[in-house]
């Protein structure tokens, strides 16, 4: 039987009969090289995708293989907890109490039963406790939270800084870096710029490749500056900076710039552990990580511009490696959909299907996982040499995979049964999955194998600032020293010693915050008096579309009814309103949620318990106020005039 432990091989299941619904004893072990090729894992909710996922990455540990983990969900935090002792205790703070509650059970039996549940579900598969505590000291486990600071905050504009003398001298390379740079940037400010017709795309990309080109680093301070200024003899084509983009509009792209940095929303995106791959991967020390960066509290836009950078500087970081057959490292994305779709170009997509080419000769391989297949360039994805692919939802998805597989079979020069795969694809169930391996003779159908982590769901804000607390400190900045003290007399000092020790209370004091924390705490709370206001706006707002605009066309479409002359156009303007007043509770919905996240952050930054926000700041409760006592004096007023006869006789509908 193969030795599970085996160097170089991971142990991800076992081979499972479709046919009988039997799980044969044996291992599956998937030869880690294999990855080099890329990998892709496609299942719907309840496929055991996550499991099949953080079981791959339990073995990338094992064998001390580094990753960097895109997570937009907050499942990958899991990660962490791998509890050797099995004991009850270790779970207690992670599982569910609703769940508990459901069950008829207090938290901590409900602790005590999952313990039960993962101990057997470990034994059952030839795992023990001895293999959760070998894979807690392979690899050292981070979470970042870039923009934020309940994970460990990561500094992203370094992506700024010219990019190794290596990707430059590749000119095609240079000029995607800096392309997907500025498209990035620009979507954070809400431009959806073409890099060949928009002047505000043409313009940067030209200043960050001068400055790039000749080894400069460019941050978005200095941006700034050259934007309203370029350097002397830039040229933008054969025009000059004033002809082709005039200086007002400049000042009003360099304001735009400006707004952003000035934004306390934007002060976390400067803070924090600087972007850069190597220190991803490796500690100081040489000895593996796997980096949990966690983008699910960012918004759309800010997403994209995160997994962009990163996108990039992973490509610039496996241009400088030196060449090789076997697995270096893993990028993996949880939930790619959106960043690689088949018709649409997001500043994602290039970067990422240059590495899906390029990645595997320097030994990084890449796997991406998604619930989504039709919303997958299958094209770009035939690069991918393996696939798992477990329960579909549609036929539609099915025929998307099946595209996919047939291109990567194709451009491995191996043969494809079509209809034998479509017949495969529609008997999977759950934590059963079918891996198609170029590598491979056939596909082969698996059990997955029991996770060693405790799959307890996506991580809230206060879990992963519990997870983190203990190691954060590492890897912030070193506090601002006070110089000022060290420049008294000593003689100074000496009296201020014999006066502290006479007056002992002196010393309980509590230690004045530092200028950066100061900074910080402010920004959070700008960011939260920002969201209240719009908060309280929208609400304000609100009735305008919901009573005003909805509740007037009812009206006339309810007498129109009653005389008998309702048209169809009646009826479109009421659907019409309906959607208006309900784009609008989206929006209000979305702003509340930005102002709890606010709050929290805030809570964090002062260093409070994050016992979570108030459902709504009190100018909202008395916008609220307001537009209940108009409503009550409104309706008193309308059956006032019901009652005097205000609305008249109507004729009688005789439609009928």
């Amino acid at each position: 039987m193969p030795d599970t432990e085996s160097r170089n091989h991971f142990y991800l299941g076992r081979d499972h009969d479709l046919a009988t619904g039997e799980t044969a004893a044996e291992p599956l072990l998937y030869k880690s090289k294999d990855l080099t090729t890329h990998a892709v894992c496609v299942g719907m909710t309840g496929s055991g995708k996550t499991g099949l996922c953080l079981s791959l990455l339990e073995e990338a540990a094992l064998d001390g293989v580094p990753a960097i983990c895109i997570d937009p969900k907050g499942d990958l935090g899991n990660l962490l907890l791998g509890f050797p002792g099995l004991r009850p205790e270790d779970f207690r703070p992670w599982v569910d109490e609703s769940v508990a509650n459901r069950k008829g059970l207090t938290p901590d039996e409900f602790a005590e039963q999952t313990a039960d549940l993962w101990k057997n579900g470990l034994a059952a598969w030839g795992e023990g406790p001895e293999r959760i505590e070998r894979y807690n000291d392979s690899v050292e486990r981070l979470i970042f939270t870039p923009g934020a600071s309940h994970g460990i905050p990561m500094r992203v504009l370094k992506s700024f800084d010219a990019p190794p003398a290596e990707l430059r001298a590749d000119q095609d390379a240079f000029r995607q870096r800096v392309s997907s740079s500025v498209t990035g940037l620009l979507a954070l400010l809400g431009i959806d710029a073409d890099p060949i017709r928009s002047r505000e795309h043409i313009f940067l990309s030209t200043l960050l490749a001068k400055s790039w080109a000749e080894g400069e680093d460019l941050d978005i301070g200095e941006l700034i500056g050259q934007i309203q200024s370029p350097p002397a003899g830039v040229k933008f084509g054969v025009m000059d900076a004033d002809a082709f983009f005039p200086e007002k509009q400049r000042v009003k792209l360099a304001m735009d710039l400006n707004n952003l940095l000035a934004s306390p929303s934007f002060a976390g995106w400067m803070q924090g552990q600087p972007l850069d791959v190597q220190s991803l991967l490796y500690d100081p020390e040489g000895k593996p990580r796997h980096s949990i960066i966690s983008i699910s509290h960012l918004d759309d836009a800010q997403r994209m511009f995160f997994v962009t950078i990163l996108l990039n500087e992973v490509l610039a970081w496996t241009r400088t490696q030196p060449g090789t057959s076997s697995l270096r490292a893993i990028l993996y994305m949880d939930e790619v959909f959106g960043y690689f779709p088949p018709t649409a170009n997001p500043p994602s997509k290039e970067p990422m299907l240059t590495l899906l080419k390029q990645a595997r000769a320097f030994g990084v391989g890449c796997v991406l996982a998604t619930q989504n297949p039709v919303d997958l360039d299958y094209k770009g994805l035939s690069n991918a040499g393996t696939w798992f692919l477990g329960r579909l939802q549609t036929e539609r998805d099915k025929m998307r995979v099946i595209e996919g597989l047939e291109g990567a079979s194709a451009q491995a020069g191996s043969t494809f049964d079509k209809q034998r795969m479509e017949a495969t694809l529609a008997g999977v169930g759950s934590r059963v999955f079918l891996m198609n391996n170029v590598h491979d003779d056939a596909p082969r159908v698996f059990h997955t194998r029991w996770a060693m982590s405790y799959l307890c769901g996506p991580l809230s804000r206060g879990q992963i600032k519990g997870l983190m607390d203990p190691i954060r400190e590492r890897f912030l900045p070193p506090p601002e020293e006070e110089t000022a003290e060290q420049d008294e007399p000593q003689a100074e000092s000496d009296a201020a010693e014999v006066e502290e020790e006479a007056k002992p209370e002196i010393r309980e004091e509590a230690k004045p915050i530092s200028e950066a924390a100061q900074k910080k705490i402010d920004a959070a709370k700008g960011e939260v008096d920002k969201r209240s206001n719009e908060l309280f706006w929208g609400i304000l707002f609100l009735p305008v579309g919901v009573l005003f605009d909805l509740g007037y066309r009812l009206i006339d479409l309810w007498q129109a009814k009653r005389s008998g002359a309702a048209t169809k156009r009646r009826k479109s303007s009421v659907a019409a309103a309906t959607g208006r007043a309900g784009g609008m509770m989206k929006k209000i919905a979305a702003t509340h949620g930005k102002w709890r996240n606010a709050k929290t952050d805030h809570q964090l930054a002062c260093g409070a318990a994050t016992s979570g926000a108030s459902l709504l700041p009190l100018k909202c409760w008395l916008a609220i106020l307001f537009w209940v006592v108009v409503f009550l004096l409104v309706l008193a007023a309308l059956f006032a005039w019901i009652g005097a006869g205000g609305l008249g006789t109507v004729a009688p509908d005789t439609s009928l």
